[in-house]
């Protein structure tokens, strides 16, 4: 029986995503495969590595985004990424709209607010 769940999400950049990864300091490998419960595994077009026993399979969708796919099984995941890929899924909407602002020449303060939200402020940008 697989433990296997694929959430489909809107990521469209692997540079951001790479990004994100790198923040939270987790490995993003290519062509790899996936470790899950009782040593079964998922290919993945990308795979993140986590420090505990499973990973995340990175695929593209019909739709042309990727879905994440891993085992939620005992909550390692979620120790690593937040609930539903939280943490990865804001840090990389972070990342990717930080490399958009600035290939518009906008500058990109990060301000982390209280409530675990992260706010971008915009400064300056073409005419």
């Amino acid at each position: 029986m697989s433990h296997f769940t694929t959430i489909k999400t809107q990521i469209k950049d692997i540079a951001a995503l790479r990004s994100a990864c790198d923040e939270l300091n987790l490995r993003l490998r290519e062509n790899a495969h996936a470790r899950g419960y009782a040593g079964q595994s998922r290919r993945g077009e990308f795979v993140i590595q986590l420090k505990g026993p499973y990973d995340i399979a990175v695929n593209r969708e019909p739709d042309g985004n990727y879905g994440l796919t891993t085992d939620w099984w005992q909550g390692h995941v979620e120790k690593e990424v937040g609930p539903n890929f939280g943490r990865l899924l804001q840090l990389y909407g972070v990342h990717k709209a930080t490399a958009e602002a600035r290939r518009k020449g906008f500058s990109v303060l990060r301000q982390p607010q209280r409530n675990g939200s992260i706010k971008l402020v915009l400064l300056g940008g073409a005419s």
